[in-house]
């Protein structure tokens, strides 16, 4: 009786206009009485609940959670869900929409990003002299690995390595034996891609050198042009010349660069070959196709091992002219049978002839079926060298429509006569007003053919020069030691003094090396100025240069702002450096004479009349406040000040013709980004 009743209700409920429980939780009420048969009391017959018809039916429609499928198909099609879900949809697009075009809008006002031979310093490293590992006296390779710790932690990431091919080391290796071996002195191929693979470990990059114009004498194309073997017979330039009494009648006046006649008479062949350096470095004949393809081929070689560039030196040398006529002496009124000496003829037939640039051009095309690797741009620099006619260096840039080198080595503050702030104003101006728009400018204060900073101006000048150099637009070359100011070694036996071994340390030998002699005399002063005990020093100079280094990498005015000269006189050397859109200002005051005061505020009305020592040659000095009014230097002194203004220098008319940028950019500080249309 009582099952009967429970199972009446629910028809009693649906037919009274009741509530009917159809969600997913049952009615614990009616399942007790259901399941509990042996309940002995008595269930109510009916229950009644009195309800609106229409209100029942609005309770029924409206959704619940865990409706099943069918019931949520009632509601979706209902407009006010159907049509939220389209603007919601709507809206997804139209934000995908805008987020497309502003990321396109962003990649096409961006800059150019600086490429990694833009971004660091490039440091030189002669391998000879910098680390010795297998204690012969002779820096190696492996002496190389060993000290890339030394790299990171001047914060460079490009290393430039002077030529190590296999070579009987006759013009200290430049003219190679073989251009696909490693010389024994340094390692071998091995350990070359050993050393290879710890540079790009650590992310840094590796620049080699290549010589194409000649070769050694030892090389075995020489052997079998000497011979006239095959297509060999015309791999240098023979001319016809003719031996008597013991002396060679050449074929004209040429002069070798290391003087004397550039013609060298050969006793196999009968016949004089031509050098434009040392008879032990015969020329190569680039008149002929298959020499160019030779040279192609070993430009493939290095960079298939994974080099990341070359410094391609003696271009201009490449090509002679083919009518052989005597050079035009400098001094007419000379005997023609005195001239030995190079600077006694104008090398107008030896040098930069018609056709070189197209050799140099098809060697960057080579270089550029390696560079569509992202991030693997192979770089090409090239030696210029045209110290008298920066046109002509110029022209190593390449044109707009067609890239040569990268930039071709400047060496104008190397080459310098003397010093004085007027003279660094004119080195710098100088390349900067014939550098063609749009190329990225480099400074260079040392070399392997050069005397040391210390040696050539003065060790007091050394850290304002490094100061120099890395807050100038464009990429500093750092010659191995100068970051700790080394010095030529006086030694009556030191042919090459500024080639002196690295100063690690104030052990024995500097560190170099762990046997008993070095190849090269160590500097006597190595036991103060050695990179050990340097780090020690707050106010040493390699601390100086690796905080230079930070601030070049960190400051966005200073990496690939402009360039706007401000001052110089005899003493000083003043200019700012400062980009679009951003309110902090870098100015450098540079002494390279005498103690000296400047009034700033009367050159620049718009300074403020306070500026912060961002960094000083003198570490004491910075972070302190400086009237701009008086701005007091001592011989030698360097000083970065930084000061916030509105007011950009490169934007006044008076400083128009002194304002320089090389990849312009602008800041917005309300997106933290660069754009380029300012």
């Amino acid at each position: 009786m009582v099952e009967e009743e429970a199972k009446s209700l629910p028809m009693e409920l649906s037919e009274k206009g009741g509530v009917e429980n159809n969600g997913f939780v049952q009615n614990e009420a009616f399942d007790d009485k259901e399941t509990d048969t042996s309940s002995q009391e008595e269930m109510p017959k009916t229950c009644i609940v009195d309800a609106d018809p229409a209100a029942v039916e609005e309770l029924v429609l409206k959704p619940y959670a865990g409706m099943p499928k069918e019931v949520l198909l009632k509601f979706s099609s209902q407009a006010r869900y159907r049509i939220t879900r389209e603007i919601l949809f709507w809206l997804i697009i139209a934000a995908a929409v805008a987020l497309v075009c502003a990321t396109i809008a962003i990649i096409a006002l961006s800059p150019k990003c600086l490429d990694w031979w833009q971004a660091s310093p490039i440091y030189q490293i002669y391998p000879r002299s910098f680390k010795d590992s297998n204690m012969d006296g002779n820096g190696d390779l492996k002496g190389i690995q060993e000290k890339l710790d030394h790299i990171t932690y001047l914060n460079i990431k490009t290393i430039w390595i002077t030529s190590f091919y296999k070579s009987p080391l006759k013009d200290l290796g430049y003219g190679a034996e073989d251009f696909y071996d490693i010389d024994p002195m340094f390692g071998s191929m091995s350990d070359f891609e050993n050393l290879l693979a710890a540079i790009h470990d650590r992310g840094l990059k590796v620049i080699m050198d290549l010589i194409p114009n000649h070769t050694s004498d030892k090389h075995r194309w020489f052997q079998l042009s000497r011979n006239r073997t095959g297509k060999y017979t015309d791999y240098y330039i023979w001319q016809d010349c003719t031996q008597a009494a013991g002396s060679v009648a050449p074929p004209n006046n040429w002069v070798s660069v290391f003087g004397n006649s550039s013609w060298q008479y050969d006793d196999v062949r009968k016949q004089c070959y031509f050098h434009q350096f040392g008879k032990e470095q015969p020329d190569l004949n680039f008149r002929n196709l298959a020499v160019q393809q030779e040279i192609h081929d070993i430009i493939k070689f290095w960079l298939g091992k994974g080099i990341d560039g070359f410094s391609f030196s003696a271009v201009k040398f490449l090509l002679e002219a083919t009518h052989l006529r005597d050079e035009p002496q400098v001094n007419k009124s000379q005997n023609p049978e005195s001239i030995t000496a190079y600077s006694q003829l104008y090398h107008d037939y030896t040098t930069t002839q018609v056709g070189m640039h197209d050799i140099i051009r098809s060697f960057r095309q080579t270089m550029n079926q390696f560079s569509s690797e992202p991030g693997r741009y192979r770089f090409m620099g090239s030696d210029g060298d045209e110290k008298e006619d920066i046109e002509a260096t110029m022209m190593y840039y390449g044109t707009t429509f067609i890239q040569e080198a990268d930039f071709p080595f400047n060496f104008n503050l190397i080459n310098m006569k003397n010093l004085s702030g007027n003279s660094i104003f004119e080195a710098v101006n100088l390349w900067m007003k014939n550098m063609p728009a749009g190329k990225w400018p480099n400074w260079a204060v040392g070399s392997p053919n050069a005397a040391r900073i210390s040696s050539r101006i003065g060790k007091e000048y050394v850290n304002v020069i490094n100061m120099l150099l890395l807050t100038l637009p464009g990429t500093p070359v750092t010659y191995y030691g100068e970051e700790i100011g080394m010095e030529n070694i006086e030694s009556e036996n030191a042919t090459f003094p500024e080639k002196s071994p690295m100063q690690w340390d104030s052990k024995i030998n500097a560190g170099f090396t762990e046997g008993n002699s070095s190849w090269l005399p160590v500097n006597s002063d190595y036991q103060s100025v050695n990179v050990e005990i340097q780090m020690t020093w707050s106010n040493s100079t390699l601390n100086l240069y690796r905080e230079l280094t930070l601030l070049r990498n960190n400051e966005l005015p200073i990496h690939r702002g402009w360039m706007c000269y401000i001052w110089n006189d005899s003493n000083v050397f003043v200019y700012v450096r400062e980009l679009d859109g951003l309110d902090r200002v870098f100015m450098m005051v540079l002494n390279f004479g005498q103690e000296s005061t400047i009034d700033l505020t009367a050159i620049v009305p718009s300074l403020p009349s306070e500026a912060t020592i961002r960094l000083s040659t003198n570490f004491s000095n910075a972070g302190k406040a400086v009237n701009t009014k008086l701005i007091k230097t001592e011989m030698g002194e360097g000083l970065v000040l930084e000061y916030r203004t509105a007011k950009p220098v490169h934007n006044m008319e008076a400083f128009q013709g002194n304002c320089f940028v090389a990849e312009k950019a602008c800041y917005s500080s309300a997106f933290n980004l660069l754009y380029v249309n300012c």
